[in-house]
């Protein structure tokens, strides 16, 4: 990962600081671009999982990589998989799909000084996901949050297609995909991360509010849906936040 950040000149392309000049990774300490390797390594991981259970749900080999590279999104990407081997139309499943990835409108309004200008933005919001938004939120410095979105964002544009490529490679020789149990270790490492974020009080009861709505929802919504209904405890921070500043 050191070799990817370490580009000539310390910076990575995308997005320009307001004087003009390209987010600079030598900003980043070494224990962030270490969360940033490690989810970029779960990505991949997780990608061999979609890979697998496209190729053995009848797909080609090179739809998963495909989709990987083009969409860049795992829920919708794994939804839409799912559909389509379960019987569904194709139709229904890029519907579901679209569904899913609603939830980067707000994330594209939380972001938007870190995507970049003219052709760059094009890239700066393809490579808008959980991870990168999470990041770039995480850092109180403009020119961090921007570095640690793009250098999280390319990662993951390569790591996903190309475990994507490994696991349909995996497919076509293990049949029982799900008894790997690859898909436990993405989750794992997300909740690892955002676990000392959740020391803020306000956070915390979002969080939890939102994880309620989410379980509550699961047994009655198809897979995708209840995550998006999560999204309605974000007031409730918004709100929090707004008092105690007028305090």
């Amino acid at each position: 990962m050191r070799s990817l950040w370490r580009t000539p000149g310390g910076r990575i392309p995308g997005g320009r600081t307001r004087g003009g000049r390209t987010p600079d990774c030598r900003t980043l300490d070494g224990a962030l671009l270490r969360d940033i390797a490690l989810v970029c390594l779960a990505v991949g991981v997780i990608g061999m999982s979609y890979g697998a259970v496209a190729v053995t749900s009848g797909f080609a080999w090179w739809f998963p990589v495909l989709m990987g590279v083009l969409v860049l999104a795992a829920s919708s990407e794994f939804l839409f998989v799912g559909i389509i081997a379960a019987g569904g139309s194709p139709i229904a499943a890029l519907l579901a799909g679209l569904l899913v990835n609603t939830r980067h409108l707000p994330f594209g309004l939380a972001v938007p000084d870190v995507l970049g200008r003219g052709r760059r933005k094009m890239l700066g919001t393809h490579l808008m996901n959980d991870e990168t938004v999470v990041f770039a939120l995480a850092q109180d410095e403009p020119e961090r949050k921007r570095a640690a979105y793009w250098l999280c964002g390319l990662g993951i544009l390569i790591c996903w297609p190309a475990g994507a490529a490994l696991g349909a490679l995996l497919g076509s020789v293990v049949r029982d995909t799900d008894a790997l149990g690859l898909d436990a270790m993405f989750p794992a490492v997300i909740l690892a991360l955002i676990l000392p974020a959740l020391k803020d009080k306000p956070l915390r009861r979002t969080a939890l509010t939102a994880a309620a709505l989410a379980l509550t929802a699961t047994p009655f919504l198809p897979a995708g849906l209840p995550v998006l209904l999560a999204l309605a405890a974000l007031p409730l921070f918004t709100v929090r936040t707004r008092k105690k500043a007028t305090r």
